[in-house]
């Protein structure tokens, strides 16, 4: 690898940890009357959309070290493109957290550190692989929104918009990796993730 390369990786990396996200579409759900959450409403659903944030963190380093590796240049894009559509929904969970007072992982570091290295690997195996790790990610996102659309308060319009936009978009990720050949991944791969998953959750609701 170039150089050049490895500077516009590590600035990509430092600006998806450090700095703010900038979306082009408008955040979902900016029109939609703010309701008044008791304190109780409001650490949980702060600490959701933190959750939310980190997983988008996760995303970042995933695509980036998956295109880093990936040998197929049609693979490569479809990953950009969609890691151009996760650095949004960072933008829009940062922006609730910080409407509702809240505050981001502290572990964001740590949680792209370690979600680089499995984009690598994924993408070191074969496109065929790389893509099943994309679209099985997606998947278990897709579930874990869906859980978050259950759990936040009925009346909390704007991060239910949020949630339920970002999950259509997982969606249509998991069919791109699909369309693209992604193999179907071991039933002990994809429980491994759930794991790994429940654990960056349950932390990151916290801290």
């Amino acid at each position: 690898m170039s150089i050049d390369r490895l500077i516009v990786e590590f600035d990509l990396a430092l600006r998806t940890v450090c700095a703010s996200a900038h979306s082009v579409r408008p955040l979902p759900g900016r029109d939609l009357p703010e309701r008044e959450l008791d304190a109780q409403e409001r650490r949980h659903v702060v600490g959701l959309m933190r959750v939310n944030h980190c997983g988008e963190v996760c995303a970042q380093a995933l695509y980036q070290g998956q295109a880093l590796t990936s040998r197929d240049p049609e693979v490569r894009e479809a990953l950009r493109s969609a890691a151009q559509e996760e650095t949004e929904h960072l933008a829009w969970t940062e922006q609730r957290i910080a409407a509702l007072g809240g505050r981001k992982s502290l572990l964001n570091p740590l949680w792209y550190a370690g979600s680089l290295s499995l984009g690598v690997f994924a993408g070191a195996l074969g496109d065929r692989w790389n893509l099943g790790f994309l679209a099985e990610t997606e998947r278990q996102v897709e579930a874990h929104l869906d859980n978050h659309l259950r759990s936040l308060p009925e009346g909390d319009l704007r991060s239910r918009a949020i949630v339920d936009q970002m999950r259509l978009d997982e969606i249509q990720h998991a069919e791109t990796a699909v369309r693209h050949g992604a193999a179907e991944l071991p039933s002990f791969v994809k429980q491994a993730m759930k794991a790994m998953g429940r654990v960056m959750t349950g932390v990151a609701y916290r801290l």
